[in-house]
């Protein structure tokens, strides 16, 4: 049988910092920490490029 490879999520998971239990914590506030930056900086930044926001339908 065939070994699976490791995924992304195994590797960040096994090289976060901390005992089993602040894992979940750590891993928790990183993700926070993405969603942030991309809500706050990406997001906006990227705003400007797209075509127009409207995004009624109808009259």
């Amino acid at each position: 049988m065939r070994e699976e490879a490791p995924t992304m999520y195994a590797w960040l998971y096994r090289h976060l910092p901390g005992s089993g239990r602040v894992r979940p914590l750590v891993a928790a506030l990183l993700l926070l920490g993405v969603v942030a930056l991309l809500m706050f900086v990406v997001f906006p930044a990227v705003e400007t490029v797209l075509p127009n926001g409207q995004v009624t339908m109808g009259s």
